[in-house]
């Protein structure tokens, strides 16, 4: 019980400490250390910051180290603990990609370029996705395919909102519209992530891992929306993603009721 509650804090902190670094971004935060890493711009050497938005950066850099902590905590309890093997390799995956992340961080702030910044986009949605199948997976023998179906259905409204909030389609994407649209993304990932592993339908779990493999590339492409085609690109995007979701949902409703059914005639 502890370990999978450790498991499930530490994919929650993943998203946070992505949430923080939309919105670093999106505010223009993204190099207002001086373009300094890992100090920053304030007193006592740069050890923090010396005004609001220098603090932005310095917070999300402070959160993003202490996320190591439980990133860390979570492999070795889960090999200490006897998990299974996916635990295992998914939760040490997390740990040896994080270093990764940290320096392709640094180069954003030192060496600011287009691939650099791709890399730092992509890998936080790789580290979530790992984080949220080790917690799925550590529940796994806790559920029923009932409830992988009843979070495919809870997804449904955050992709919803996500699809209206996508980026210059209906609305400004502010700093903050951009916060949200990005967290509404990450429940559905984790939503869908959760489906694939719990329910018990090959079809339903296809669904299920094709909307979510599209969910995280819009996550990443997202980020760089830029022109009209990729606006409407990400918006069926997100179409899609729906009516995967809603499939994986209905599918397993169905050969639940199926099963049902044979057994009790």
């Amino acid at each position: 019980m502890r370990f999978r509650r450790l498991a499930a804090g530490t994919a929650v902190l993943v998203g946070v400490t992505m949430a923080l670094g939309i919105f670093t971004a999106a505010a223009g935060a993204g190099l207002t250390c001086q373009m300094r890493w890992p100090l920053c711009d304030g007193p006592l050497g740069g050890l923090f910051p010396a005004n609001w938005p220098s603090f932005i950066e310095w917070f999300h850099r402070l959160i993003a180290g202490a996320t190591g902590l439980p990133v860390l905590a979570t492999a070795v309890q889960s090999w200490r603990t006897d998990q299974s093997s996916r635990v295992r390799y998914a939760s040490t995956a997390v740990l040896a990609i994080l270093p990764i992340q940290v320096v392709l961080g640094a180069l954003t702030v030192t060496q600011y370029g287009i691939a650099v910044l791709f890399a730092h986009f992509a890998t936080p949605v790789l580290l979530f996705t790992l984080s949220t199948l080790t917690a799925a997976w550590t529940y796994e023998s806790q559920v029923s395919p009932v409830t992988g179906r009843r979070v495919a259905l809870l997804a449904l409204p955050f992709l919803a909102l996500a699809t209206l909030l996508s980026p210059r389609f209906l609305v400004t994407f502010t700093a903050p519209i951009q916060v949200v649209y990005n967290g509404l993304l990450l429940a559905a990932l984790a939503g869908l992530l959760a489906a694939a592993v719990w329910m018990d339908d090959q079809r339903a779990t296809q669904f299920a891992t094709v909307g979510s493999l599209l969910s995280a590339a819009i996550l990443i492409v997202g980020r760089r929306a830029y022109g009209d085609a990729i606006v409407y690109l990400i918006v069926a995007g997100l179409v899609v993603v729906f009516g995967c979701t809603l499939l994986a949902a209905r599918v397993g409703d169905t050969d639940r009721l199926s099963r049902r059914l044979t057994e009790t005639s």
